[in-house]
């Protein structure tokens, strides 16, 4: 299993990422998917949720600005986010857990979000 992120870099504030998850060797029908972001000396944070029954759920600090969604038949989750601010820089993974065996888990590599002011 492997899922691998990408679309992370750098932009300014106010500007837009899409990120994207795309999972091998598992189906995203039947996970939910997470993104998680981690900051330099903080803790990993859950950004946004995407369940595989269709819901989104998000943390208060992004929402109105960030979008997660996903193409099952592509296997991909995304996370565009919009009116990007410094505070967002981090490291961002993605995460997909079954929705039943929620012991089968994982994680992807991370990919780096830098917003400048």
């Amino acid at each position: 299993v492997q899922l691998q992120a990408s679309g992370g870099g750098l932009v300014q504030a106010g500007g837009s990422l899409r990120l994207a998850c795309a999972a091998s060797g598992i189906s995203f029908s039947y996970y939910a998917v997470n993104w998680y972001r981690q900051a330099p000396g903080k803790q990993r944070e859950l950004v946004a949720t995407a369940t595989n029954g269709g819901r989104s759920n998000y943390t208060d600090s992004v929402k109105g600005r960030f979008t997660i969604s996903r193409d099952n038949a592509r296997n991909t989750v995304y996370l565009q986010m919009n009116t990007l601010k410094p505070e967002d820089t981090a490291v961002y993974y993605c995460q997909a857990q079954h929705m039943v065996v929620q012991d089968h888990l994982y994680w992807g590599q991370g990919t780096q979000v830098t917003v400048s002011s």
